[in-house]
């Protein structure tokens, strides 16, 4: 391949006339100037992708939440092929925390299965709608989801809300469940059974729309609605999202909205981001997480909402 040879290399490799307005010197070095900028451009986007995936696996959110704005705003990427990579960075992921936090005691498995019924019809439904839907109203409707996650995240949990009386369909379905602080293994009994599935259907349809694995509504409808612990929730959340994007990203795939180019520097940034948070989680406050859970999407959410209305993306 040109890029990957040097500018006397690619002399060689021209042809043997090229235009008159330009040398053979000319065109090798301006070839050799776009491959170094290629290879720039995908250094940054790892670079970035790092971040996304630490701060997803430290929030539940996968880490799309971070790269689509990222890959849109600052590096001009289409949304829809930024939707495409993300959805892939997601996969990776879930496949890299989730583990962990399984092994560890964090995660509900029996929740995570239940709710994924729900998240999975939704994401299908969500990826289909969007091919109809415009790039500025998923830039707004992505931002708008942000800034009311954020609202909602904000408070911690009193501690009669900690320890609420079982809840007998939770119970039935033996959602109830422990998990490791730092006063030790702490029990927990899960809520609102039917109001959790009914918001993850809803997150799904965003995963599908929007490509950010639906962290935000899956963490929230766990944290809030089910009043399940947030380290719990998070978790949960990472050991869900590589399912429902799985779902919508073999749409995409055949759409042809996944560029191997953009994707495989993502995925490779946004895993070993993600191998990274699951180590601070398991020591992290609480209250932190949730600050930086609510910083995030504060500001992406503003982010994606101005670009939106103004016509940027």
């Amino acid at each position: 391949m040109l890029c990957q040879s040097s500018p006397t290399e690619l002399r060689k490799n021209l042809e043997p006339n090229p235009p008159a307005a330009f040398s053979r010197a000319d065109v090798a070095n301006s070839l050799f100037q776009a491959c170094m900028n290629i290879l720039e451009f995908t250094l940054l986007v790892a670079m970035g992708s790092f971040v996304a995936g630490l701060l997803g696996s430290l929030t539940g959110l996968g880490g799309g939440v971070v790269l689509v704005p990222l890959l849109t705003i600052f590096f001009k990427v289409d949304i829809r092929y930024a939707i495409g990579a993300s959805l892939v960075s997601v996969i990776a992921t879930s496949s890299g925390a989730a583990a962990y936090y399984v092994k560890q005691g964090f995660s509900n498995i029996r929740i995570g299965m239940f709710l994924e019924i729900a998240t999975t019809l939704g994401a299908l439904g969500g990826a289909f709608i969007a091919a109809f839907v415009s790039t500025r109203a998923l830039a707004i409707i992505f931002g708008v989801t942000l800034l009311y996650s954020a609202y909602l995240s904000r408070k911690p949990r009193t501690p009669e809300q900690r320890n609420l009386p079982p809840d007998k369909l939770a119970t039935s379905l033996r959602m109830n469940g422990n998990f490791p602080s730092e006063e030790g293994v702490r029990n927990y009994n899960v809520q609102h059974v039917p109001a959790g599935f009914g918001l993850m259907f809803g997150a799904g349809a965003l995963s599908g729309l929007l490509g950010i694995g639906s962290g935000a509504v899956k963490v929230l409808a766990m944290d809030q609605a089910m009043k399940i612990p947030f380290k719990v929730s998070t978790t949960t959340s990472n050991f869900m999202i590589g399912v429902t994007a799985a779902a919508s990203a073999g749409v995409y795939l055949n759409r042809g909205y996944v560029d191997p180019g953009l994707s495989m520097p993502v995925m490779l940034g946004v895993l070993a981001g993600s191998m990274l948070g699951v180590h601070i989680l398991m020591r992290a406050e609480t209250k932190v997480l949730r600050l930086v859970f609510a910083l995030v999407l504060i500001l992406l959410g503003a982010q994606m909402i101005y670009q939106g209305i103004a016509g940027k993306i």
